[in-house]
């Protein structure tokens, strides 16, 4: 398999057309497009000469292949890219790229191709939180073991462990928003970021090209945009691809044989686990996202490497950063469309929770019963003690712990028995978890709505799906 070939493994097509070789220049172009019209509104080149350069800046004239042959003989891309133009464009040719630095057309193409690309991540997310969203209302009452240590802790439901996911999600989305105003900015500022080239009027040459294209400016930049805004992009992009690791994380221990409480979406009629064992059912697709996951993480330091910079700019960003932003963002899609595979498909399996709930013969209650001596007069320092030493005597002696508890004396001075029977059954000890879910899906609906009216994206979400009004 070549490396071509492992790329083209991941992603949409939608995200990769737009970090394409052809998408990439076709940005470029269209800023050094809205550069000359703005120049020309302000008499800084003809009118004919913008209007001629706009026509052709299109990679139906400026070719990938030709640039290819121009960047050979140059070993620079833009100026491939603005010869390349410029022959194009015969003489006008001479006001192509007029008073611009290379960075002016880069950076302002990876904003634009940022706004579109995460425009798609933006909406997968969305997707995401909800489909959580309904699966936290759908099983909020379906109880199971919670876990801490990998030991059986307390119960929960099914439905909070998917609110607690969906939370996290709108989270991301959150910061997705709030990043925005940071990541999608242009500069048209020239060689370290004066506008000298530019004359008299290059911040409303400056705006009009941004206006144009969508996009806010920069404050400030030196001859590049400032990295600590790709950072923070490539930073997001790691800490959100963390949060579905953990869900795969998550879904991949519940489909141990011994645990089965989910399971991964399996096609049985042709869907092949193993090359040997006839039997497997391998939870492919979260494993998938696991080990994507950890490539993300790894491009977090390079991104924080391209921050510091000699001077007004060197050339160390530019290479790392032709790999780790396309491909993080390629790699985020991937794991998105994985995640909403894997939950529109995933296997539950309550009987296997309720048989599990048992296994530790009512150890898990332990801090049920503690709590309801304690607040009976007991006190809890006293109850603690006495629930550990007649939970270790029902492992001991293999018992279900009621039955000791309901032999022990003073357990019997504070509880009788229906009371003991009341609060060793476990969906019994859930405290608010119905109110806390109910809660939780009413904010990360207001984050998806506050998401939705964005300016940077412009972009009219609709539903991906419908939350029952219930809660």
């Amino acid at each position: 398999m070549s490396l071509q070939d492992v790329i083209n493994r991941y992603g949409s097509n939608d995200i990769k057309k737009i970090f394409s070789e052809e998408a990439r220049i076709e940005k470029m172009l269209n800023v050094e497009a809205a550069l000359v019209r703005a120049l020309a509104e302000f008499n800084e080149i003809p009118k004919e000469a913008a209007d001629a350069i706009s026509q052709k800046a299109k990679t139906k004239f400026v070719t990938p292949k030709r640039i290819k042959e121009l960047e050979k003989k140059f070993k620079h891309e833009i100026v491939a890219l603005i010869n390349a133009l410029a022959e194009q464009c015969e003489a006008y040719g001479e006001y192509v790229h007029f008073g611009a630095t290379s960075n002016d057309i880069i950076d302002t193409a990876w904003a634009l191709q940022l706004k579109d690309s995460l425009k798609i991540i933006g909406e997968k997310l969305i997707e995401t939180s909800q489909i959580l969203c309904e699966y936290a209302l759908k099983h909020k009452d379906l109880v199971m073991v919670g876990r801490t240590h990998g030991q059986h802790a307390l119960p929960i439901t099914l439905g909070f462990k998917f609110a607690v996911y969906a939370a996290e999600v709108s989270r991301h989305i959150e910061r997705l928003q709030e990043m925005l105003k940071r990541v999608l900015v242009g500069k048209i500022r020239g060689a370290v970021g004066t506008m000298a080239s530019f004359g008299p009027n290059a911040l409303e040459i400056e705006k009009r090209v941004l206006e144009e294209l969508k996009l806010k400016p920069a404050e400030i930049t030196t001859q590049v945009i400032c990295r600590d805004r790709y950072a923070e992009l490539i930073s997001w992009i790691a800490i959100t691809g963390s949060t579905f690791d953990k869900i795969a994380i998550e879904i991949r221990n519940l489909q141990r044989t011994e645990i089965l409480e989910l399971a991964e979406g399996f096609d049985i009629s042709e869907q092949i686990g193993s090359s040997t064992m006839p039997h497997k059912q391998n939870p492919i697709d979260c494993e998938k996202i696991s080990g994507l996951a950890k490539v993300l993480r790894g491009f977090v330091i390079p991104s924080l490497e391209n921050i510091p910079l000699w001077h007004e700019r060197d050339l160390t960003n530019s290479s790392s950063e032709r790999f780790i932003i396309p491909l993080s963002i390629i790699i985020l899609d991937e794991i998105l469309s994985s995640m909403i595979k894997i939950l529109r498909g995933l296997r539950i399996y309550p009987e296997n929770m309720k048989k599990n709930l048992e296994l530790s013969r009512g150890a898990i209650m332990a801090e049920a019963v503690m709590m309801a001596l304690a607040r009976k007069g007991m006190g809890k320092q006293r109850a603690y003690k006495l629930i550990r030493e007649l939970t270790v005597k029902s492992q001991v002696e293999n018992r279900d712990l009621k039955s000791v508890l309901q032999e022990n004396e003073e357990v019997r001075k504070y509880l009788n028995t229906d009371e003991l029977n009341y609060i060793t059954i476990p969906s019994n000890y859930l405290g608010k978890a119905r109110d806390i879910i109910f809660n939780t899906i009413k904010i990360v609906q207001e984050r998806i709505k506050h998401f939705r009216s964005c300016e940077y994206l412009e972009n009219e979400y609709t539903d991906q799906l419908k939350i029952a009004n219930h809660y």
